[in-house]
């Protein structure tokens, strides 16, 4: 079974290894990392991952722009973007799911709950994932 590539783009580098740790515990071993919203696109149009994990503020280009741009090319439109973010008001939420993310985590949030959503959304795509 091969696993399906987990891009997981995020500025601050504790928090991106936690996520990345994190996934790899539960079998989600096929990872690469973004430090921001310029390389997340790069990254993203060169080896078309399963999944995106994004945090909505980084340098260069945030989240929400690097999704924009994820989702205007025919390549990477069908990519599930999630978002992670410090930010939760209705607004930021609303924004993200008008840009086509598939979900919206707040941080700071329980590794097993991101393992689960992570999961759910792999197997919506079809993948064949490890259970945990």
């Amino acid at each position: 079974m091969e696993l399906p590539l987990i891009l997981v783009a995020e500025d601050e580098r504790d928090i991106r290894e936690l996520i990345v740790i994190t996934l790899q515990t539960h079998g989600l071993t096929n990872v690469i990392q973004a430090i921001n919203g310029e390389e997340a696109v790069a990254k993203a149009k060169a080896q078309e991952p399963g999944l995106i994990l994004m945090d909505v503020r980084m340098p260069k280009m945030t989240g929400y722009e690097a999704c924009q741009v994820l989702k205007d090319d025919p390549l990477t439109s069908e990519i599930p973007v999630v978002f992670l973010s410090a930010k939760g008001q209705d607004a930021e939420i609303k924004r993200g799911k008008a840009l086509g993310a598939e979900e919206y985590i707040l941080k700071p949030f329980a590794p097993d709950e991101l393992v689960t959503r992570v999961v759910n959304i792999l197997k919506r795509s079809g993948y064949q994932v490890p259970s945990s």
